[in-house]
């Protein structure tokens, strides 16, 4: 059962199909591992094993992904009739209705499992919640496993499921695929609907998606989950078919920049960073691409932290509000961690006219960023993430400066695609002294995943992702 679990879950679920495996000893086989891996990790935070064997009966012989368990990411990604906690102890109830897209992998067939651990709201980039405590990298556990998708990607890389949920507002996918060594695959705005509780996350810079061990899980599960739905604010732009269909298609020969170093002054440069882009771009010259250093001189803009992070504190700030308004009784900043009481406070100080201002010199980032893929670039390679693999308390919760600050350099490379709502992918290519995994990332022009995935599965196939963290 072992080497079943260790299989992706296009791989599970043909495995079900032919009868090598019934569907509850797959879940079973999960929940085992769950229960033997979770007590040192702490990936999952709420539980429905005994709801998910008693649903297994239920779906139907003909679902694409029947009895594949997956495990969902406890924020967004809403379920019926569970615990919803969004990473806190402010709020912690069952919700009425499933998430579209929750509702779409109920009818793909997969088993859900239950809820993976992320920090407060998943207002940073390390999965150390009070509500819950942290979650530990299945490859070193002193060491973070990233966020706000830490848990999911704690969970996929220990081998308690093949794929998981997970979403991104500022590098939330990216990062923990690369620190936990998975893909990690952010679409492009609007592609997957957040109805019907949202329309959209983070003023458009929030995107579910998922993790997984294998481009064609994460091609395969953005298919089942892409499509609009009533009512949505916009849609991205239309693929020419299914992604999982472009696993293995020839990509052309590519024009392709690369950036070794951000073009800010301060973020700073981290050696292995250097060294993971520079072993990528010539794995990539190897298949045949145009490969040369370069990339969107926007990307260099120094006022672009300030005005993406006022966007983020002010939704927050309404995230906070509208959570008060449910329960009752305005939250109380103690309630908070330090960090989001920080932020809340700050958004208050902004006007309405301030917020609308922000938004419009992101408009005109956007702009400038897409004029570098109009000028015939197709994909830009650069880091997953702006610092090296970092312990567990490295961004401390209470010494606010030393935390904002390190957040900052973590997602310089990844929040600016989330600002211009690009698809963009990180790939388990390289591994430090240490043996812990550093990712790169390829960004694509708008509405672009077709292309990210044929040059991901191209480069999987070229140099297979090691996985040595699942037994």
């Amino acid at each position: 059962m072992h080497e079943l679990l260790r299989l992706d879950a296009v791989g599970q679920a043909r495995a079900v199909r032919e009868g090598q495996v019934s569907a509850r000893e797959l879940a079973e086989a999960a929940i085992a591992r769950i229960e033997a891996a979770d007590g040192e990790l702490n990936a999952v935070v709420h539980r429905r094993f005994e709801r998910a064997l008693a649903e297994i009966d239920t779906i139907p012989a003909e679902a694409p992904f029947r009895g594949v368990p997956i495990l969902l990411k406890d924020l967004g990604w809403r379920e019926a009739g569970e615990p919803y906690s969004a990473g806190s102890n402010v709020r912690d109830e069952a919700q009425g209705v499933d998430g579209y897209g929750v509702v779409r992998l109920r009818e793909a067939g997969f088993v859900l499992l239950g809820r993976t651990n992320t920090p407060e709201f998943g207002s940073t980039i390390t999965t150390e919640p009070v509500a819950f405590g942290p979650t530990r990298n299945p490859y070193d556990p002193a060491y973070s496993a990233g966020g706000s998708s830490g848990g999911s990607a704690a969970a996929v890389a220990a081998g308690m499921v093949a794929l998981a949920t997970a979403s991104d507002g500022g590098g939330s996918i990216r990062v923990p695929a690369s620190l936990c060594g998975l893909v990690g695959l952010k679409p492009a705005r609007g592609r997957v609907s957040l109805g019907p509780a949202q329309g959209e996350g983070w003023s458009g810079f929030s995107c579910p998606g998922f993790v997984s061990r294998t481009v064609r899980d994460s091609a395969a599960a953005l298919d089942l989950v892409s499509a609009p739905c009533p009512g949505d604010p916009y849609e991205a732009p239309r693929l020419p078919g299914r992604l999982a269909d472009e696993v293995g298609r020839d990509p052309g020969r590519l024009r392709i920049g690369f950036l070794t170093t951000h073009p800010r002054d301060d973020v700073p440069p981290v050696p292995e960073l250097v060294e993971a882009v520079t072993g990528a771009a010539a794995l990539l010259e190897s298949l045949g691409h145009d490969v040369a250093p370069g990339g969107p001189p926007a990307l260099g803009d120094g006022d672009f932290p300030r005005h993406f992070g006022a966007i983020v504190a002010n939704n927050l700030a309404a995230q906070v509000a509208s959570l008060g308004a449910l329960r009752g009784k305005p939250v109380e900043m103690e309630e908070l961690e330090p960090r989001n009481a920080a932020m809340v406070n700050s958004a208050r100080e902004h006007s309405a006219a301030d917020h609308i201002l922000a938004t419009q010199w992101v408009d005109g980032f956007r702009r400038r960023m897409a004029a570098w893929w109009s000028e015939g670039h197709d994909l830009l390679l650069m880091p997953s993430l702006g610092v090296a693999p970092f312990p567990l308390g490295w961004i401390p919760p209470d010494d606010l400066s030393i935390a904002f600050g390190r957040t900052a350099h973590v997602v310089a490379y990844t929040s600016p695609i989330n600002a211009t709502g690009q698809p963009a992918v990180s790939l388990p290519l390289h591994r430090n002294a240490a043996g812990l995994p550093v990712g790169v990332q390829l960004v694509a022009a708008a509405g672009r995943e077709d292309l990210l995935v044929r040059v991901a599965a191209q480069v999987e196939a070229a140099s297979p992702f090691e996985h040595t963290a699942m037994p």
